[in-house]
């Protein structure tokens, strides 16, 4: 019964890391990562401070995939985030990983 247990839950590793892995990419892919690091400030936020401040808000997918196709201002410092190349769906994939960055 471990065995079984401990297989499934490497397998939901794996498949995690890959998921994170893939966002991430296309983090890199749209530019992203030209002003915002993972554990860093850079122009932006780091993505880990971003998680932490939404980590309550049920509605920040929406909201943050709405800034990152429209750009935004004012929510960290003066320097606006300008709009995004990026689908709906890119927008959300995109926040919703960042949001899952610890």
């Amino acid at each position: 019964m471990k065995v079984a247990y401990i297989a499934i839950m490497a397998a939901a590793g794996v498949v995690m890391a890959g998921q994170a892995h893939a966002d991430e990419a296309l983090a890199k892919a749209k530019g992203c990562m030209a002003c915002h690091a993972i554990d860093k400030k850079l122009v932006g936020p780091s993505y880990k401070d971003v998680a932490a401040k939404y980590k309550a808000d049920k509605g920040a997918v929406a909201t943050l995939a709405t800034k990152v196709i429209s750009g935004g201002k004012g929510n960290w410092g003066a320097v606006p985030m300008p709009p995004n190349k990026v689908t709906e769906d890119e927008a959300k994939k995109l926040v919703t990983w960042v949001l899952s960055v610890k």
